[in-house]
């Protein structure tokens, strides 16, 4: 069971790297393709927004393998096309290349949280399995902090060769799993599996599904914006010295790191889930409101911020759980690998609404706006859904 665990860590750990490695090399890796600052903005949130769509395709083909063929196949397809993608990446020579590359390592990528949540939570048992998931969620939010650090020490080809050769190298691992005996009795017993409009055929699950989702857009908000694009927001909030990209993205998700920790593990303490994520989503209100608030003041304030926006978005590790353990075992990996690649894919939204925002209101309000949004529809999506902590997971839709 520990072997899993650390494996599914590991693995979304490489995810996190190859998966935030473009916000990190955005600029370094754009300008060196000939691209001016200013068409480095517009041309990085289109080759970003093309792996979040991939990411949503993603989601969907590897969620309904991963009903229909098992959760092993997804682990084992999904490092493997992702890692390959990765390391063509580091040959493009234009920008239309980079796209189609990224798009297609954001489908590979798509794969890999999903899957790996599934089959912790299906082998662990009801009142442990947040520990699990905790240090899944942990542990691979890390990849981020090594990606910056890779990605500021070497050049951006470089980068993306390290991301693609971690994940081979840990695909080896992956050779001693085991499947879910879960998914094992779901499969002998002959029940439709992987059927993603199973979770639309009755309003209540609908429900449910889109609440899971929309519960954790504001992570992405924070994640997507905020901090990808911290550059250009400071710039419009006077910040001086700027920020740099790749620091703020590590510094925020160190903090992220250390959220997931806290929340899992409040989550385990107070046995709620829905509550732990109610103080947090509060705290990312917070949060966000003291990075417009302060950030302006210096560098070093503006960093500042970045940790304590990552901290308050700690609550991903819960949402995944609940993602998880909201469905039966016949659609549990379709929703458990859709729902965070949808979360992911919202970005695409929130890049483009903020980027056409941005031409009347300014880089720094436009964002506020999009922030405020994406909270009030959270905070509604998250007041309809049900406690989770201690579900027997053993049953069907």
């Amino acid at each position: 069971m520990f072997f899993t665990v650390l494996v599914a860590a590991l693995g979304y750990f490489v995810d996190i790297y190859d998966l935030i490695l473009f916000s990190i090399v955005r600029g370094k890796s754009l300008a060196s393709l000939g691209l001016s600052p200013a068409e480095v903005l517009d041309q990085g949130v289109f080759v970003f927004n093309m792996q979040m769509i991939g990411m949503l395709l993603g989601g969907l083909v590897w969620g309904i393998l991963g009903d229909k063929r098992g959760r092993l196949s997804v682990l084992f397809g999904s490092i493997l096309l992702y890692s390959v993608a990765n390391i063509a990446n580091g040959f493009v020579h234009s920008v239309g290349q980079y796209a189609v590359l990224r798009f297609v390592a954001g489908v590979g990528l798509a794969g890999e949280l999903g899957a790996g949540i599934t089959l912790v939570t299906e082998i662990m048992g009801r009142e442990s399995r947040g520990y699990g998931t905790t240090i899944v969620a942990s542990i691979g939010i890390l990849g981020a902090v090594v990606a910056a650090l890779v990605g500021d020490a070497f050049s951006w080809q470089v980068a993306y060769f390290v991301g693609g050769g971690l994940g081979l190298g840990l695909l080896l691992l992956r050779i001693g799993l085991f499947e879910s005996g879960m998914f094992e009795g779901v499969k002998a017993s002959g029940v439709s599996r992987g059927n993603f409009l199973l979770l639309f055929k009755t309003w209540s699950r609908a429900k449910r599904y889109l609440s899971i989702i929309f519960m954790a857009v504001p992570i992405w908000y924070g994640i997507g914006i905020l901090v990808t694009f911290s550059p250009e927001i400071a710039k419009a909030m006077g910040t001086a010295p700027l920020p740099k990209a790749g620091t703020a993205v590590m510094l925020a998700y160190i903090g992220l790191c250390v959220g997931d920790l806290a929340s899992g593990a409040l989550s385990q303490f107070m046995r709620s889930r829905k509550k732990v994520v109610g103080i947090f989503m509060s705290l990312t209100a917070a949060s966000i409101a003291l990075y417009f608030v302060i950030g302006g003041v210096s560098q070093t304030v503006f960093y500042a911020s970045c940790v304590v926006l990552g901290f308050s978005a700690g609550y991903w590790a819960i949402f995944v759980t609940m993602a998880s353990e909201q469905f039966g075992t016949n659609i549990r990996a379709t929703a458990a690998t859709t729902a965070p690649n949808f979360v992911r894919g919202a970005v695409v939204l929130l890049t483009l609404s903020f980027k056409a925002l941005k031409v009347s209101l300014g880089a720094r309000e436009a964002a506020i706006v999009v922030g405020v949004g994406t909270l009030i529809v959270a905070a509604v999506s998250l007041l309809s859904l049900g406690e989770t902590f201690g579900k027997d997971l053993d049953f069907v839709e």
